[in-house]
């Protein structure tokens, strides 16, 4: 919210300077983000009057200009396209001083003598058109000082509200809070009734009241739209940040920003028969006040005639609905109450953000609509001329907002803000905010809220109005006072800081993407699943809840090769979503993204690419950190995503806990990806939890050790292998390992040679042979018997 601070101390004016306002305004929660002054700073400038021009004798792009200051006439050689008879403009008289040290003095062009410097608004610092010179109003007295003239000792200040205050987006509302922090009393503009000066009407029929609870329209008859906006409302519209574009525009424009209300007027030779507020049926074509073509969907409220679509309800115009400053003779004045979140997020989806849909967004007073259409009505009459008719309402009681009374306790107060506050300073500071309260005796009150408050409905709201016009800066401070005992850790369960350094140890860098992405990178990595969709999405691509985390690592990893880093390991941490509202489950997960060389780049390094194996032994080593390793498994597996030959299942006694693999072919091509790229995602839970570790005391005898060169089936997988090999090996079993996997020369094609290592050790005496022999038979006889697996020979 932008405003002139003059205009707001035509509503409430504290004794206090500039500065002291701002300050106090952030204290109390309206954050001022700017204060930026009306114009440069400049002196000697006076309102001009050019009598006459002609071309310069020597240049095709000069007049000289006869100037007239109201007491002598001077010549000054001008090069804007705009000069001529009959304009007033600012004049700079020599000795004038412009912003920038910039001084006029008298001087020759083109051998013409110019006797000062007619000025476009960009050279005083009004504004940044710079196409010609300032044209003022043809009444504006000859010789005054333009500073005193267009009022320009003021300031725009830009207050960052949040979202819950959107009372505040208006004169109106500011001057409320204002006169609350210093109790000082509000002006308000007399807004007295208009009467009917004729008694056309057109019908207004609302088939959604649940959207729209109050709609109120009004015919003027007989309107001026050539007379221009007048001085002293273009400029508070500029310092307000609204152009000025037409008289009708002008005037909703200036309702909105001093009362809050957003308003349209309709050129009523645009409408065919009446107003009808509906739904929008599904596909419908609007073509919108700047061109754009829209295909309404079902959901959104219209302003409609009785053939066509008009507008999108609290959010823009179409083609239809605008006015014309030559042929508009007659309008349609709306002011409605749209229900917030039948018109939130509806601007965004359309590729839109205006101010009515910013206001209504938040927020508008449910009662003020009647209030800001006798408000324009006046403006209007005073300034384009015409004749307006009776007020048209359509009002749905039971839709309307009902803010029921609060109760407020003294002790809550005390409580929640740390000091003991007078019960007439609370009455006082919460009727100044126009909270009507009622004491109930034993130290509570009933609180009634106005309308335009739709943000208080608690008690601690109205505890948080009394922090604010107190002073935040006024509250005691006091340490908070608790018990506190230790809580127990549990051993058995692992910790995500730990995780997270171990994948750094090993070379992974963490990223942290956005929760929401894409819905077509959605539908890319889990096809055929339905995406939770959010309302009001950031933007298009961020309106789908992510399922997994690979997604954004994903696309992570694309920035940094799109910037040369050519070996890239990221993980992240978070959550994934899975369902719909209702039924949603989130999930933390552990995931990661490799791509590039196995090792860093350097002189002792090789240049082999990642394979699927690297990547396994960093999921190991994640899996493992818990101590609970032997608990999972790595079986072959297929994931819409993944490589079908890459792709391994990783489950936890039988429960899948996540996936390893390379991206699929297909979808690598989709991304624009030119290289391997692996990626897992664990379910974060089970990574975590782990066993306590035991202690065994060392055997002091020797280990015997046996290596075994197995012949198995190619499709054999080695897991299975040493599987069978621990069931039978028996309890003295102390390590297994798979040292070589051979296929080629001297093997049947069809299978593969593995050689395995075994060990031993009995904690109380030294194994025997026939002992190891007997348990390397039995090994040997259930791997023939299940995997069709022999010794080598």
């Amino acid at each position: 919210m932008k405003f002139s601070e003059q205009w707001l101390r035509g509503w409430v004016n504290p004794q206090v300077s500039r500065d002291e306002l701002v300050a106090r305004l952030s204290m109390a929660g309206l954050e001022v983000d700017s204060v930026t002054p009306a114009a440069g700073q400049f002196s000697g400038i006076v309102v001009g009057e050019i009598l006459a021009t002609e071309q310069h004798p020597d240049a095709d792009k000069l007049r000289v200009c006869q100037v007239s200051n109201g007491a002598e006439t001077f010549q000054v050689v001008c090069g804007a396209p705009n000069a001529r008879p009959g304009i007033k403009i600012p004049f700079a008289m020599i000795g004038a001083e412009l912003p920038g040290d910039f001084k006029i003095k008298k001087a020759k062009l083109r051998g013409v003598e110019s006797f000062g410097m007619l000025c476009s608004a960009a050279e005083l610092q009004i504004s940044e058109e710079n196409d010609g010179l300032l044209e003022l109003a043809a009444d504006a007295p000859v010789g005054q000082d333009i500073r005193q003239y267009l009022n320009l000792d003021d300031a725009s200040i830009e207050i960052g509200l949040t979202p819950n205050r959107g009372d505040c987006l208006s004169l109106a509302g500011l001057a409320r809070d204002v006169s609350a922090l210093y109790d000082v009393p509000v002006t308000r503009p007399v807004v007295p009734a208009v009467p009917a000066a004729h008694d056309e009407v057109r019908s207004v029929e609302v088939s959604a009241p649940a959207a729209c609870p109050r709609y109120l329209g009004r015919v003027i008859r007989n309107v001026d739209l050539s007379k221009p906006t007048p001085l002293w409302m273009v400029e508070r519209l500029r310092r307000s940040d609204v152009r000025s574009i037409d008289a009708a525009v002008d005037i909703t424009n200036y309702v909105m920003l001093e009362l809050g209300q957003p308003m349209h007027a309709f050129d009523l030779a645009e409408i065919n028969g009446g107003i009808r507020v509906r739904m929008a049926e599904e596909g419908e074509k609007l073509v919108l006040l700047d061109g754009q073509e829209v295909a309404l969907r079902a959901d959104t409220l219209v302003i409609a005639d009785h053939t066509r679509a008009l507008a999108i309800a609290g959010v823009m115009g179409g083609e239809h609905s605008g006015v014309n400053t030559e042929k508009t003779r007659d309008l349609f004045l709306e002011s409605a109450f749209f229900e917030p979140i039948s018109v939130a997020g509806k601007a965004r989806s359309y590729g839109l953000h205006t101010d009515a849909s910013h206001r209504y967004e938040r927020g508008v007073d449910s009662q003020l609509a009647r209030e800001a259409m006798e408000r324009a009505t006046a403006l209007l009459l005073e300034i384009v001329g015409g004749e307006a008719g009776p007020i048209v309402e359509a009002v749905s009681q039971q839709h309307l907002p009902n803010i029921a009374p609060i109760t407020l306790r003294d002790e809550r107060i005390t409580q929640m803000l740390g000091l003991q506050m007078d019960a007439a300073q609370v009455e006082q500071l919460l009727n100044a905010l126009e909270l009507k309260t009622s004491a109930n005796g034993a130290g509570q009150w009933t609180v009634t809220v106005p309308s335009h408050r739709f943000d208080i409905s608690l008690e601690v709201d109205l505890i948080e109005e009394l922090a604010r016009l107190y002073g935040y800066n006024n509250l005691p401070v006091r340490y908070p006072q608790a018990r506190l005992a230790p809580q127990g850790k549990p051993e058995t369960r692992g910790e995500l800081p730990n995780l997270r350094r171990l994948l750094v140890a090993r070379g992974y860098q963490e990223a942290i993407t956005y929760s929401f992405i894409d819905p077509k990178l959605f539908e890319l990595f889990t096809p055929g699943v339905e995406p939770l969709v959010l309302a009001n999405p950031i933007s298009n691509d961020m309106a789908a809840m992510r399922a997994s985390l690979w997604p954004g690592l994903v696309k992570a990893m694309q920035h940094n090769l799109n910037r040369q880093q050519d070996r890239v390991r990221l993980f992240e941490s978070g959550l994934r979503f899975v369902g719909q509202l209702g039924d949603l489950k989130q999930q933390p997960m552990i995931a990661g993204v490799v791509t590039g060389s196995r090792l860093p780049e350097g002189w002792a390094n090789g240049r082999d690419g990642i394979d699927f194996f690297d990547v396994k032994a960093d999921v190991e080593a994640l899996l493992g950190y818990s101590g609970a390793l032997s608990d999972f498994s790595f079986v072959a597996g297929k994931h819409p995503a993944l490589h079908p030959g890459q792709t391994a299942r990783i489950e936890r006694d039988g429960k899948e806990v996540g996936y390893l693999g390379a991206i699929h072919p297909e979808l690598a091509k989709t991304l624009g990806l030119d290289r391997p790229v692996y990626v897992f995602e664990l379910v974060l839970g089970d990574v975590v939890e782990g066993r306590l570790p035991k202690f065994s005391e060392l055997s002091k005898f020797p280990e015997t050790r046996r290596d075994l060169a197995l012949i198995a089936g190619r499709d054999v997988a080695s897991s299975s292998v040493l599987e069978v090999i621990r069931d039978n090996a028996g309890e003295w079993l102390t390590d297994l390992r798979l040292f070589d996997v051979y296929q080629g020369k001297g093997i049947d094609p069809d299978r593969k040679s593995l050689a395995v290592g075994l060990t031993w050790q009995h904690p109380s005496r030294t194994l025997n042979d026939d002992e190891v022999n007997e348990t390397l038979q039995n090994i040997l006889t259930s791997l023939e018997q299940r995997l069709n697996t022999t010794l080598r020979k």
